[in-house]
């Protein structure tokens, strides 16, 4: 059974930085292109970064160029994403998902206030 948790999400000052990590299991997790989406109050979830399965492509949203960086650990089965530079427009439930399968873990909040 396909299984996804995240965490690291929390409340911080824009400026500030913070990682999440998506903890994976059952499934080849060394072979799937994953994805981190976010969703925001009242918005569409939102494709935020993508990476392959050997880590050597990945993209990013425009409005998260620069700032984000996605990263993977397949000894550890664990996505990353590593976000600086946080700004209000960053607030928002944070899920990774396998590329292929229609799976999502349960998420974990982010939010940027002063």
């Amino acid at each position: 059974q396909v299984h996804l948790v995240e965490s690291g999400g929390g409340l911080v000052q824009p400026g500030e930085s913070l990682r999440l990590s998506c903890a994976a299991s059952g499934f080849s997790f060394r072979t799937a292109d994953m994805n981190w989406y976010r969703q925001a109050p009242g918005k569409e979830r939102e494709l935020v970064a993508s990476i392959s399965h050997n880590a050597i492509g990945t993209k990013y949203a425009d409005s998260v160029k620069g700032r984000f960086t996605i990263s993977r650990d397949n000894a550890k089965n664990t996505v990353y994403l590593q976000m600086n530079s946080l700004n209000s427009e960053d607030t928002a439930m944070y899920y990774c998902k396998v590329r292929d399968l229609n799976v999502w873990g349960q998420g974990t909040q982010v939010t940027i206030s002063s």
